[in-house]
């Protein structure tokens, strides 16, 4: 059986671990049994893991019940760079294993379910994950003329790395601006007319994590003052998000490549779009 799930950016600054939204680079679960186990993986992550260690083989064990099977996994998501490829693997290699819901088993995996959601069901979505009630996700309203600018660090930043940074508490005003923000926000994605650019402000993650990346303040004021809506982090990064329509994506990629460059930071700019189909299988 053949899967396919797309990358995906979650937060998007005040949406902590419930908003993101799923973007055009893919990875390919295909599964076929067999008498013994075998897997071959290609593109971003190619080759690290080929054995029972892969995440895609683990999964699709779990579903299954044996290793008697050979995969295939094909993948243009960045690994450990804040673009979900776990939680899209997790979803593709589920599909391809027969699971009756790869979200759920995708979402129990990360321990939330966004970026899991996203790439099940495409688009920009809203999801809640509880140990007790499992994933719940639903689709939120995209506006069409949203494009995405990712900047791509080639270091890696682990999510369990960015997490330790994360205070236990936060105070009761960073919540109430933070619910004020992912307010306006959703308004904003889904009539870009509507848009607020301090509506992607964060309180809660994004200031305890610039420290682990000098240049990622600069970074997402570079991206703003060259055009885009609004920046954050993508997930736990270390890949930061600009906020751009066709009229100014070109500006916006050109300004962060140029960052990049000038701070002898090697990486990749790509401007993508967000993918509304979510989880294909066949």
């Amino acid at each position: 059986m053949f899967a396919r799930a797309p990358a995906s950016s979650a937060n998007l600054g005040p949406g902590f671990d419930t908003l993101a939204v799923a973007l055009s680079l893919y990875v390919e679960v295909t599964l076929e049994l067999a008498d013994e186990l075998s897997i071959v993986s290609e593109g971003c992550g190619g080759g690290r893991f080929d054995d029972e260690r892969h995440l895609g083989v683990r999964v699709a064990a779990g579903v299954l019940g044996h290793t008697n099977f050979a995969m295939r996994v094909t993948s243009t998501i960045p690994l450990a760079r804040g673009l979900g490829s776990s939680a899209a693997l997790a979803v593709a290699a589920a599909a391809a294993a027969g699971a009756r819901e790869p979200l759920a088993i995708a979402a129990a995996l990360d321990g939330h379910g966004e970026n899991a959601a996203a790439s099940t069901l495409g688009g920009l979505v809203v999801a809640q994950f509880s140990p007790r009630d499992g994933v719940v996700a639903r689709s939120l309203p995209l506006d069409d003329a949203w494009r995405f600018v990712v900047v791509v660090p080639e270091t890696e930043l682990s999510t369990a790395d960015a997490r330790r940074v994360l205070p236990s508490e936060v105070p009761f005003a960073d919540a109430v601006a933070n619910l004020n923000a992912m307010g306006l926000l959703i308004a904003g994605l889904g009539n870009h007319h509507e848009f607020v650019a301090s509506s992607m402000n964060d309180a809660l993650h994004q200031p305890h994590r610039n420290g682990l990346l000098e240049y990622a303040e600069g970074l997402l004021a570079r991206l703003r003052e060259s055009g885009a809506a609004a920046s954050s982090w993508s997930g736990a990064g270390p890949t930061m998000l600009g906020l751009v329509t066709d009229s100014t994506a070109d500006a916006v990629a050109t300004a962060a490549k140029e960052f990049l460059h000038s701070h002898a930071i090697a990486g990749e700019v790509l401007v993508l779009d967000a993918d509304r189909v979510g989880l294909v299988t066949r």
